[in-house]
Protein backbone atom coordinates (compact mmCIF):
# COMPACT_ATOMS: atom_id res chain seq x y z
CA UNK A 1 0.00 0.00 0.00
CA UNK A 2 1.10 3.44 -0.84
CA UNK A 3 2.22 6.15 2.06
CA UNK A 4 0.50 9.81 1.99
CA UNK A 5 2.98 12.08 2.78
CA UNK A 6 1.64 15.54 3.82
CA UNK A 7 3.83 18.17 3.11
CA UNK A 8 4.11 21.39 4.83
CA UNK A 9 6.57 24.33 4.24
CA UNK A 10 5.82 27.49 3.80
CA UNK A 11 8.55 28.64 1.44
CA UNK A 12 9.45 25.78 -0.47
CA UNK A 13 10.85 27.24 -3.74
CA UNK A 14 13.94 28.36 -1.03
CA UNK A 15 13.95 25.17 0.49
CA UNK A 16 16.90 23.00 0.64
CA UNK A 17 16.09 19.80 2.11
CA UNK A 18 12.34 19.47 1.95
CA UNK A 19 12.38 20.38 -1.64
CA UNK A 20 15.18 17.70 -2.47
CA UNK A 21 12.84 15.13 -0.29
CA UNK A 22 9.89 16.00 -2.49
CA UNK A 23 12.25 15.42 -6.22
CA UNK A 24 13.05 12.12 -4.58
CA UNK A 25 9.88 11.17 -3.23
CA UNK A 26 8.39 11.76 -6.95
CA UNK A 27 10.48 9.35 -8.45
CA UNK A 28 8.37 6.75 -6.84
CA UNK A 29 4.63 7.01 -7.25
CA UNK A 30 3.56 3.96 -6.81
CA UNK A 31 4.87 4.17 -3.46
CA UNK A 32 4.40 7.38 -2.01
CA UNK A 33 1.45 9.84 -2.42
CA UNK A 34 3.08 13.36 -2.35
CA UNK A 35 -0.19 16.18 -1.52
CA UNK A 36 1.36 19.66 -0.54
CA UNK A 37 -0.65 21.91 1.68
CA UNK A 38 0.50 24.90 0.76
CA UNK A 39 0.28 23.98 -3.40
CA UNK A 40 -3.46 22.58 -2.30
CA UNK A 41 -4.63 25.45 -0.15
CA UNK A 42 -2.64 28.78 -0.87
CA UNK A 43 -5.18 31.21 0.47
CA UNK A 44 -4.82 28.33 3.71
CA UNK A 45 -8.74 27.27 3.33
CA UNK A 46 -8.94 24.07 3.96
CA UNK A 47 -11.19 21.84 2.11
CA UNK A 48 -12.08 19.33 4.83
CA UNK A 49 -14.12 16.82 3.67
CA UNK A 50 -11.14 16.17 0.91
CA UNK A 51 -8.70 16.01 3.15
CA UNK A 52 -10.86 13.61 5.12
CA UNK A 53 -11.28 11.49 2.17
CA UNK A 54 -8.18 11.45 1.19
CA UNK A 55 -6.65 10.31 4.76
CA UNK A 56 -8.80 7.73 4.92
CA UNK A 57 -7.43 5.91 1.71
CA UNK A 58 -4.12 5.38 3.40
CA UNK A 59 -2.85 3.23 6.17
CA UNK A 60 0.60 4.79 6.41
CA UNK A 61 0.71 8.85 6.46
CA UNK A 62 3.76 11.16 6.97
CA UNK A 63 4.17 14.66 7.97
CA UNK A 64 6.86 16.18 6.56
CA UNK A 65 7.16 19.69 7.49
CA UNK A 66 10.54 21.96 8.57
CA UNK A 67 10.81 22.13 12.66
CA UNK A 68 11.62 26.55 13.74
CA UNK A 69 10.54 28.48 16.38
CA UNK A 70 10.31 24.94 18.00
CA UNK A 71 7.12 24.25 16.13
CA UNK A 72 5.17 23.43 13.05
CA UNK A 73 4.39 25.67 9.73
CA UNK A 74 0.65 27.67 10.82
CA UNK A 75 -0.98 25.64 8.31
CA UNK A 76 -0.05 22.47 9.45
CA UNK A 77 -1.85 23.08 12.62
CA UNK A 78 -4.58 24.37 11.10
CA UNK A 79 -4.67 21.34 9.14
CA UNK A 80 -5.06 19.20 12.23
CA UNK A 81 -7.31 21.65 14.03
CA UNK A 82 -10.14 21.21 11.07
CA UNK A 83 -9.47 17.67 9.50
CA UNK A 84 -8.84 15.82 13.24
CA UNK A 85 -12.58 16.83 14.08
CA UNK A 86 -15.24 14.95 16.29
CA UNK A 87 -17.01 12.44 14.89
CA UNK A 88 -14.48 11.89 12.45
CA UNK A 89 -11.09 11.66 13.99
CA UNK A 90 -12.41 10.64 17.47
CA UNK A 91 -15.11 10.69 19.91
CA UNK A 92 -18.06 8.53 18.57
CA UNK A 93 -19.54 5.53 17.25
CA UNK A 94 -18.18 7.14 13.58
CA UNK A 95 -14.99 8.54 14.52
CA UNK A 96 -11.93 7.16 14.91
CA UNK A 97 -11.20 7.03 11.39
CA UNK A 98 -7.51 7.62 12.12
CA UNK A 99 -7.53 4.21 14.48
CA UNK A 100 -4.62 2.01 13.25
CA UNK A 101 -3.21 4.13 10.94
CA UNK A 102 0.61 4.20 10.90
CA UNK A 103 1.63 7.85 11.44
CA UNK A 104 5.06 9.28 11.48
CA UNK A 105 6.78 12.94 11.37
CA UNK A 106 9.53 13.63 8.83
CA UNK A 107 11.67 16.86 10.27
CA UNK A 108 13.80 18.77 8.80
CA UNK A 109 15.62 20.95 11.28
CA UNK A 110 18.35 24.00 11.33
CA UNK A 111 20.04 23.22 14.87
CA UNK A 112 22.48 19.92 15.26
CA UNK A 113 21.11 16.84 17.05
CA UNK A 114 23.70 17.88 20.12
CA UNK A 115 21.72 20.96 20.85
CA UNK A 116 18.38 19.25 21.30
CA UNK A 117 19.20 17.35 24.62
CA UNK A 118 19.10 17.66 27.96
CA UNK A 119 23.04 18.42 28.19
CA UNK A 120 22.60 20.68 25.03
CA UNK A 121 22.32 24.19 24.32
CA UNK A 122 18.23 23.95 23.86
CA UNK A 123 17.93 21.50 26.97
CA UNK A 124 14.91 19.39 25.39
CA UNK A 125 15.81 16.32 23.11
CA UNK A 126 13.57 16.72 19.85
CA UNK A 127 11.10 13.28 21.42
CA UNK A 128 10.27 15.15 24.33
CA UNK A 129 9.34 18.95 21.55
CA UNK A 130 7.02 16.21 19.49
CA UNK A 131 5.54 14.96 22.35
CA UNK A 132 2.40 17.00 21.28
CA UNK A 133 2.23 14.87 18.35
CA UNK A 134 2.71 11.20 20.09
CA UNK A 135 -0.51 12.85 22.65
CA UNK A 136 -2.14 13.29 19.62
CA UNK A 137 -2.48 10.61 17.48
CA UNK A 138 -2.43 8.30 20.82
CA UNK A 139 -5.67 10.04 21.11
CA UNK A 140 -6.98 9.56 17.71
CA UNK A 141 -5.84 5.72 18.28
CA UNK A 142 -3.38 6.43 15.61
CA UNK A 143 -0.36 4.22 15.49
CA UNK A 144 2.37 7.14 16.00
CA UNK A 145 6.08 5.74 15.24
CA UNK A 146 8.96 7.54 16.22
CA UNK A 147 9.80 10.89 14.15
CA UNK A 148 12.23 10.76 11.57
CA UNK A 149 14.55 13.59 11.87
CA UNK A 150 17.57 15.33 9.91
CA UNK A 151 19.56 17.79 11.51
CA UNK A 152 22.31 20.57 10.95
CA UNK A 153 20.62 22.48 8.06
CA UNK A 154 21.17 25.85 9.45
CA UNK A 155 24.83 26.08 8.34
CA UNK A 156 25.34 22.93 6.44
CA UNK A 157 23.62 22.75 3.11
CA UNK A 158 26.70 21.43 1.15
CA UNK A 159 25.66 19.07 -1.76
CA UNK A 160 27.16 15.79 0.59
CA UNK A 161 24.69 16.46 3.79
CA UNK A 162 21.68 17.02 1.59
CA UNK A 163 22.08 13.77 -0.20
CA UNK A 164 22.90 12.04 3.49
CA UNK A 165 19.52 13.93 4.75
CA UNK A 166 18.00 12.32 1.06
CA UNK A 167 19.54 8.64 1.55
CA UNK A 168 18.44 8.77 5.49
CA UNK A 169 15.05 9.79 4.50
CA UNK A 170 14.43 7.33 1.87
CA UNK A 171 15.78 4.32 4.84
CA UNK A 172 13.78 5.82 6.77
CA UNK A 173 10.40 5.08 4.78
CA UNK A 174 11.70 1.92 3.52
CA UNK A 175 11.34 0.43 6.84
CA UNK A 176 8.10 2.63 7.45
Amino acid sequence: MKTLIIITHPTISESTMNKRWIEELLKFPEQYTVHQLYDAYPDENIDVQAEQRLVEQYDKIIFQFPYYWFNIPSLLKKWFDQVLTHGWAYGSKSGYRMKGKKIALAISLGVEEEELSTAGKYKYPLNELTRPFELSFEYVKADYQPAFAFYGLEFNVSDSHIELGVRSYMKFLTGF
